[in-house]
């Protein structure tokens, strides 16, 4: 579990890195994040030298690659779920219902899957509070599944999520060693998934408003934000 460990064995290592929080700040309108203008470049030259150089995110695979143009990036969108089927229209006529409850909440419609922000509300916290068990009980209801990250909580199908898509996007890519970088409540899954493949594995926290103290905790190693993060990849 040692940063140096995953960098002598560079060559034959996976490099697994979350999106929002992680390679580009957080923002208000989840359209309009991007990565750090630096993020490409550095994700490039590692590229060149890591086993696979990857991003897990719940975006559409289509969102990153048109705003992260780096070559032979290995890309798992929307938690590895495919695009369709996509939710219910009912499913989503709820969800719209309990969004204009909040004044500020927007609906992110993935396809596959739902996110309700509260990022934009008065009352961030206070609004995802309100909207957390009526969203939990309707995807239970459905035979969905929901899962929260920093003021959002999504609702998709059953099996999605960041564990799943590191450990199958692991056994894919079968690298002697990877690294995990991530920022929020999904990524402690993933934290779990990388320590079950019995690999030399670093997990890193990177560290920023609202980073859940567990996942710092959890953690080998922690950056401030992503700067933090491109720093420490510039030095692998």
């Amino acid at each position: 579990m040692s940063l140096a460990t995953i960098s002598a064995h560079l060559a034959e290592a996976a490099i697994v890195l979350d999106f929002d929080g992680t390679l580009a700040p957080i923002v208000d309108d989840p359209a309009a994040a991007r990565p750090l203008p630096d993020a490409a470049p550095v994700l490039t030259d590692l590229s060149k030298r890591a086993g696979a150089v990857a991003v897990v995110t719940g975006r559409p695979e289509a969102f990153v690659r048109d705003v992260l143009d780096v070559r032979g990036l290995e890309v798992v969108g929307l938690y590895g779920l495919p695009p369709s089927p996509v939710i219910p229209d009912n499913v989503r006529a709820e969800l719209a219902r309990l969004a204009s409850a909040e004044p500020g909440a927007e609906l992110e419609d993935k396809g596959a899957s739902v996110a309700l922000h509260t990022r934009r509300t008065p009352d961030p916290d206070a609004a995802l509070a309100r909207v957390r068990e009526p969203v939990r009980a309707l995807a239970a209801s459905r035979g969905l599944t929901s899962f929260e990250g920093k003021l959002v909580i999504e609702v998709s199908p059953p099996g999605a999520g960041k564990g799943v898509a590191v450990e199958q996007l692991l056994r894919r890519l079968a690298p002697r060693a990877a690294l995990y970088a991530g920022d929020d409540l999904p990524d402690i899954e993933a934290f779990d998934a990388l320590r079950r493949t019995g690999l030399e594995v670093c997990c890193v926290a990177v560290v920023g408003s609202g980073t859940p103290e567990r996942l710092v905790e959890i953690a080998d190693v922690q950056v401030q934000g992503p700067l933090g993060l491109l720093e420490l990849l510039r030095a692998m």
